[in-house]
């Protein structure tokens, strides 16, 4: 959620204080600069780079997951030790685009798509290539740390280029839909390809460098978007003029990158709250992969093809969240705005959130006691489609919610904020998920995060009644 990108149809040279011709504003359809006037299907490719290459930094988190026995063998290492690999990944997804993100409105966008996809994909051939624990370790923090700002950045991307409105607004959709279907996708791939090539654990690596290939290449086609890079009255070029320099500029902007997030997710309640909800609904989508791999392999005795399968219907799940997101989106809110005279109070947002907010806790429950030896496993795997509703309508709602009562410059620090608790519980939760099913039973470990999810479940209500007062 940050600014716009370059034309090179139209480049202004560096340092140049040119102004556009003063006959044309930004918003003028002859401004060619203006992304909103572009071809559509130059619209199109640059709203694909950037959905591809936030899924391709999630789809990395649990690609490596079905491969944990085989690190355990190579290495000699516990499992807890051997899921390090998926837990420092993610840990720098939730740190990394505090730092790099802000980058983008000192050099552009395209700059920090290049580098950043340059940087995942150089330290995950690292990692696949590392000899030793420690070095597949370092190589996967640092893919994750320099690698995951696209994650942050490509919304900015596509409110350059569609605005908001309707165009505007499926394009976000598809690209909100990539931090949930990267990490869903990637054991089944992972498994999969364990299963082509030996079980030999560094292909996952591999696949991962290989579906990354043509998005780098297209990040590097890709032109700037950004409206204060193209101008240039406020970018770089201003911050050089003012004699702060390029690095002290850049300096600057990453530390307000990192003060307003953090000061936010300490004193915003609205934040506050909705972080810590929609950070819980994302971590028990990582707990998911982990118990349904423990809990179909030992009581249905599913191979890991079959468990990454099964998780198809947490994606059935997904979207029939993105459709009654927008159901609600065109009825109920529509006629909150037509009754507003043209606007409508953000709680008009959390339609899905308080519906989903039902839905999880159910799920959590049908897939804590429906785990029987050798029973029937559909049953169990059906909770999924209710799981991934749940979760995800609870992140859309509030994603919008943020941004309508944040609006611009404030919601992109909210959503910064919201990003770094949901990755760090994401690569925390992994870690303890299969010893509280080992301890505790499939029944009750499920129920205690059910039990949870219903604690959590008055946020989205309590803000629709009370959350004029709060803002």
């Amino acid at each position: 959620m940050e600014s716009p990108n370059s034309d090179p149809e139209k480049p202004s040279p560096v340092g140049s204080n040119e102004e556009p011709e003063a006959s044309l504003t930004w918003d003028d359809s002859r401004e060619t600069r203006n992304p909103i006037h572009w071809s559509t299907p130059r619209r199109v490719f640059h709203t694909v780079i950037p959905c591809c290459a936030a899924f391709e930094a999630t789809f990395a988190t649990s690609i490596i997951v079905p491969a944990t026995p085989m690190l355990m063998q190579e290495f000699g290492i516990p499992r807890t030790q051997a899921l390090l690999s998926l837990t420092l990944y993610t840990m720098g997804i939730a740190i990394g685009p505090l730092f790099i993100a802000p980058l983008s409105e000192v050099f552009g966008r395209k700059y920090v798509y290049v580098a950043s996809l340059t940087m995942l994909l150089a330290f995950t051939g690292g990692a696949g290539a590392a000899q030793s624990f420690g070095t597949l370790l370092a190589c996967r923090s640092l893919a994750g740390i320099l690698g995951s700002s696209t994650v942050a950045i490509g919304a900015g991307t596509i409110a350059d280029v569609w605005a908001l409105g309707k165009s505007g607004g499926t394009a976000s959709l598809f690209f909100i839909l990539g931090p949930f279907l990267g990490p869903t996708l990637g054991p089944l791939a992972g498994a999969y390809i364990l299963h082509d090539r030996n079980d030999d654990w560094r292909w996952t690596m591999w696949l991962l460098m290989i579906v990354g290939a043509p998005i780098w290449i297209g990040s590097i086609i890709m032109s700037e978007t950004s409206h204060t890079i193209l101008t240039q009255r406020h970018g770089y070029v201003q911050e050089l003029a003012n004699g702060k320099g390029l690095f002290a500029a850049a300096a600057e902007k990453v530390l307000i990158g990192i003060k307003r997030p953090t000061k936010m997710l300490c004193t915003e309640p609205i934040v506050i709250s909705l972080s810590l909800y929609t950070a819980f609904a994302y971590a028990t989508v990582f707990s998911y992969f982990g118990s349904a791999s423990y809990v179909l392999q030992r009581y249905y005795h599913f191979n890991t093809r079959e468990v990454g399968l099964s998780f198809i219907s947490v994606i059935i799940g997904y979207l029939l969240a993105a459709l009654m997101f927008g159901t609600f989106d065109k009825t109920l809110f529509a006629k909150a705005v037509a009754a507003g005279n043209g606007t409508a109070a953000p709680e008009h947002r959390l339609y899905a959130g308080m519906v989903g907010s039902i839905f999880l806790p159910i799920s959590l429950f049908w897939y804590a006691w429906e785990v029987k030896m050798n029973g029937n496993w559909a049953a169990l795997v059906a909770a999924g489609i209710p799981f991934g509703l749940g979760s995800f309508s609870i992140f859309l709602s509030s994603i919008t919610y943020m941004v309508d009562v944040y609006k611009a410059r404030a919601a992109a620090s909210a959503i910064a904020a919201n990003g770094v608790l949901r990755y760090l519980l994401g690569a925390v939760f992994p870690l303890f998920t299969i010893q509280m099913y080992q301890s505790l039973g499939p029944h009750w470990a499920s129920s205690i995060f059910a039990f949870i999810a219903v604690l959590l479940m008055p946020i989205p209500w309590l803000l629709f009644k009370f959350g004029h007062k709060l803002r």
